[in-house]
């Protein structure tokens, strides 16, 4: 029998109920793996979230610095000048927008346009004021936004070569409970904490394949769990198109209680997260 959604605090009650959420990804960035350069402009940018809303996502993910293998970083300057109008924008639509970056002071000035969730690929490690200012920030909702922490060695420069486990699953799961304990000592509170096993951050794709069918490993924390696995490189080795095969694994996700997944092409991840958590709820009865 499979346990209900887990959901973090801090987001409007109409995200919620019994369902997997969708994250759409929008980054405004020219060399993030599939959709960099994609939106140029901010017009593009803020039009590009205005379809994912339509077609059915409940949170727009906007990212100003690319993550991919090898990328380069950008300056915080630079980073603030792609997504806060973005933000502003599509939070004054009220949408639940979630900004993905390292940086705490990325983190604040998001927050301070609209943003209801930080999204940090480090989990506090690149940014060690992450955990403090996320505690102290407070929302247009009058809370502290939610922070995902996923798990993560090192910058996209260097993490390819990061990719050594005795076991995958237990070795990313326990070095994640670390950030987790050092957020928590920060002073976030686990009600805003949401967390990401870190599929394609410093993992083989045979690594990856391990690390999702161990389920349980996974969402060992007791926390929202957040999968993103759109578009990454593993979904190749199966030899179909990588949009349908991340509907699959979101389906997957879903059936197991994720409470969302991110992906780029929302309307196929909607009908098979529909049907992960219809299967879910029918295996609870």
């Amino acid at each position: 029998m499979t346990a209900p959604v887990r959901r973090p605090a801090g987001l409007p009650a109409r995200r919620g109920g019994d369902d997997t959420l969708v994250m759409g990804v929008l980054n405004v960035t020219p060399d993030s793996f599939s959709d960099g350069g994609a939106h140029p402009g901010v017009a593009e940018a803020i039009a590009h979230g205005r379809r994912l809303v339509a077609e059915g996502a409940d949170i727009i993910d906007v990212g100003g610095e690319s993550t991919r293998p090898g990328a380069d970083r950008v300056e915080a300057d630079e980073e603030l000048r792609r997504v806060l109008p973005v933000i502003a924008a599509l939070a004054a639509e009220d949408v639940v927008v979630s900004v993905d970056t390292m940086r705490s002071a990325v983190a604040a000035a998001a927050v301070e346009a609209g943003a209801l969730i930080l999204n940090d690929v480090s989990a506090g490690l690149a940014d060690a004021d992450m955990g403090g200012t996320a505690a102290r920030l407070r929302t247009r909702l009058g809370t502290p936004p939610v922070l995902v922490a996923m798990h993560w060695r090192g910058h996209s420069d260097v993490m390819n070569s990061l990719a050594r486990y005795d076991d995958v699953a237990r070795d990313s799961a326990a070095e994640l409970a670390e950030r987790l304990d050092a957020l928590r000592r920060a002073g976030v509170e686990d009600r805003f904490l949401v967390a990401d096993p870190g599929l394609g951050f410093s993992k083989t794709g045979e690594q990856n394949w391990e690390l999702l069918a161990d389920w349980d490993t996974m969402a060992s924390h007791g926390l929202p769990l957040l999968i993103g696995a759109s578009r990454k490189r593993f979904l190749s080795s199966l030899g179909v198109d990588r949009d349908a095969a991340t509907a699959a694994v979101s389906a997957y996700s879903a059936q197991h209680g994720a409470w969302a997944v991110r992906v780029h092409a929302v309307a196929p991840t909607l009908a098979a997260v529909r049907v992960g958590d219809r299967l879910r709820r029918s295996a609870r009865r």
